[in-house]
This record gives structure tokens, sequence and C-alpha cells, in this order.
């Protein structure tokens, strides 16, 4: 049978209040809540990080009262019952997940609290691709995989006859503000020769990713 909602609400405070007195409390009985599987491209290396602008569906098992479909705003937060703002961006979906549980039962609401979030909504991802490209600007990232150097530049249209695709750049703001320059030997890629670098042929791209292509001197 379902509790109706000012129950839910009334057993949610009440185990709250038992919390802050160190009293036990038991769980609902039920079966484990279903499990989330990480996005992951089919090479297994990609996994996605939550954006601003992603609408998100947060379930908190047992507690239907608490589950909501939420969009990350701006300063990467979602407002949830009870807690306020939670900072889940730039999380997977896993830490994503256990950031919320904590907060739960750190402010004594829940004691063991079970959460699982799926992204319904993907927010745009693109990165820049600028200097000698043969139509250069903006090029969409793939909601759930991602791309390299070689595969963005192919999506600008590829080198201009002048392009120095030896060292190509990639400049990327991290968390903290810092910015991050790769040089990626993107003509080494192409000819497919031996000398090309592992790290060339790895690193994938990340929204907000700046790629410049420079001239060469003839």
């Amino acid at each position: 049978m379902v509790m109706p909602p000012f129950l839910r609400l009334f057993r949610l405070r009440l185990t709250a209040g038992a919390l802050a007195l160190g009293l036990p409390v038991l769980a609902p009985a039920a079966d484990q809540p279903p499990a989330v599987a990480t996005t992951k491209t089919a090479a297994g290396t990609f996994i996605y990080k939550l954006t601003p602008s992603d609408r998100i569906r947060i379930m908190v098992y047992g507690e239907s009262d608490l589950s909501a479909i939420s969009r990350i705003d701006a300063n990467g937060n979602v407002n949830l019952y009870l807690v306020g703002d939670v900072h889940v961006a730039g999380l997977t979906v896993n830490d994503a997940q256990k950031v919320i549980e904590t907060t739960y039962h750190d402010g004594r609401f829940l004691r063991s609290p079970k959460v699982t979030i799926s992204v319904e909504d993907y927010a745009p991802r693109t990165v820049t691709v600028d200097g000698q490209v043969k139509a250069p600007g903006p090029v969409s990232l793939p909601a759930e995989s991602t791309l390299t150097v070689y595969q963005a530049i192919i999506r600008a249209g590829g080198f201009t006859d002048v392009a120095k695709g030896s060292a190509v750049s990639v400049t990327r703001v991290m968390p903290d503000g810092s910015k991050k320059v790769f040089t990626v030997d993107v003509d080494s890629l192409i000819r497919g020769k031996d000398s090309s670098r592992t790290e060339d042929k790895t690193l994938q791209l990340e929204p907000g990713d700046i790629i410049y292509v420079p001239e060469r001197l003839i």
C-alpha cells in the first residue's frame, strides 16, 4: 500500500529526530535499488561528468517524496528537498549519487540513503576548432562519448594547405580556473607514423576545449 505524502514527511522528520538523539532506526524492508550503469563508450574509456544545464532524475530509494527531476544550475548545483543546494557539476553519476547520499545522511534525515541518478537531457557540449582548418568554429561532442583531436579537426573540414598539423594545441580550463595546454602531433597520426606519441592518440576532448591549428612557415 502506498503511504500518503503527509505520513511519509512525518516519518522522515521522526527519523531525523531519532538519529539526532542517537536512537536506532529501522530501514523499511525492500528489494535493492536498481543499479545505474556508468556512461561509457564501447572502448570503456569515457566516463561522463555532469555539467550545468544537464537535466537529471534523482531517485532516493524508498523515499518518493525526496525524488525529483532537476536541471543543474549555472553554479553546478541541484536544489533538493530538505537539504537545499548540492553541488554535482564536474562529478560522475556515481560520485554525484554518493555526494547526495552523504548530504542526506550527515543532515540526519536518512540513516542509509540509496540514491540513483540518470541523465534525462544532456546539455550542449562543444569544443572550438580555430586556425588553419577549412571550417573553423564550434564542434559538437556526442552526448555519451567524446572525440579525439584528430576527429574534431575532421569535423571542422580538415587542415588547410598551410596548416602545421604537427603542433596542434588544445587549451583547457581546469577546475581551479588555471589553463593547461596540450600539444598534439596530428600529422603523425594521419600518416600512421611509429613516432606518434601515445598521448596524441588517447587525449580526449572535454567541453570548452579550444583547438588551434597554427600556420606552418613556408
